[in-house]
């Protein structure tokens, strides 16, 4: 069974197999797909994030290979960015070590308000957060690993001030289960409610945790979560086959979203962006090739987060691989 929020639905039968895709790892070496990206952009009419001229908002921690600021969520309100990141060390020195939130009346240069810790938490790691407002108040997700093991689960504080959320009312929102993790939810609010995009990794083979689909929810409230069924996949053989992520929304009519992708096990963590478009019904990739990538190191250009700016144009916030391994936090217009 897949447990999701507080609604608990079967899960699809022949998870190691599932959705056409072979979950088997392999080494395949990472690719650049740079030369690719004008034919897929031709493709589709709509702003895209882009390394070139991007602006560093929070450097990496320290120098060197698992030192990430990221994974970052960003919305505007009453003229002010509020931004939640992670920060993150190498696997032997502590990976996601807290979320920080952020205000800034630019959208570039930002003071830190709060943190959050994962001891907090009794996490081995956070992840991706969400923040943006409610109608008392603010809400911060956060995505939250469990100490020795794969298994993630997405909680959530509720405080009137952003500067308030570490000390804020805890829920948990999305607890995962045995057969699945669940972290990096993407969520927007309107007047039909609250809707939830949220990356799902199998845990039924060791080893082999690091695959990723990306499903979708609804709420009434936030809170309680029902589940929609699969939004995205990765495609049999493409750059994206392992899995893919999604990341921001870009548009809900038709719905076009960013999404993080990768070829195999080998590139886990070192995803780039792939951007996908409602045709029927269903989320379908455009191109055959990512839409942004880094130009040094891993390639890594992920977790894109979009706000939009008054005259049309769009702020897109982004971790992108600098030439020493590590990642920044960095935002383009």
């Amino acid at each position: 069974m897949f447990i999701f929020g507080r609604c608990r639905v079967p899960s699809e039968p022949g998870a190691a197999t599932a959705y056409g895709i072979d979950w088997s790892r392999d080494a395949t070496p990472i690719v650049d797909y740079s030369g690719r990206f004008s034919s897929v952009t031709a493709l589709i009419d709509v702003d895209l994030p882009r390394y070139e001229h991007a602006e560093v908002v929070v450097s990496a921690p320290e120098a060197g290979p698992g030192n990430w600021a990221g994974g970052a969520s960003c919305v505007a309100v009453n003229g002010i960015f509020w931004l939640a990141y992670r920060i993150r060390r190498p696997l032997n020195s502590g990976r996601g070590v807290g979320v920080v939130v952020a205000k800034s009346v630019d959208g570039v240069n930002f003071k830190p308000v709060c943190e959050v810790s994962r001891e907090a938490f009794g996490a081995a790691s956070l992840e991706r957060p969400v923040i943006m407002p409610t109608d008392v108040g603010w809400r911060l997700y956060l995505s939250c690993a469990t100490p020795k093991s794969k298994h993630w689960w997405i909680d959530a504080l509720d405080a009137e001030r952003p500067e308030e959320l570490p000390f804020g009312d805890r829920h948990v929102v999305l607890p995962g289960d045995d057969q699945w993790a669940v972290k990096d939810p993407v969520i927007i609010r309107d007047h039909e409610g609250w809707r939830m995009w949220v990356c799902c990794h199998p845990l039924d083979e060791a080893g082999h945790e690091d695959r990723m689909i990306s499903r979708c929810a609804t709420s009434i409230d936030g809170l309680a979560w029902h589940d929609q069924g699969v939004a995205l996949r990765g495609t049999p053989g493409s750059w994206d086959a392992r899995g893919a992520r999604i990341t921001a929304i870009l548009s809900e009519s038709p719905l076009t979203v960013l999404y993080d992708g990768r070829a195999s096990a080998a590139e886990n963590w070192c995803e780039r962006t792939g951007l996908a478009r409602e045709h029927d019904g269903s989320l379908v990739p455009v191109g055959d090739a990512p839409v942004a990538q880094s130009p040094d190191t891993d390639g890594s250009l992920r977790y894109v987060s979009a706000v939009p700016l008054p005259g049309g144009r769009t702020r897109f916030y982004f971790e992108a691989a600098r030439s020493d391994g590590s990642h920044d936090l960095m935002t383009c217009i």
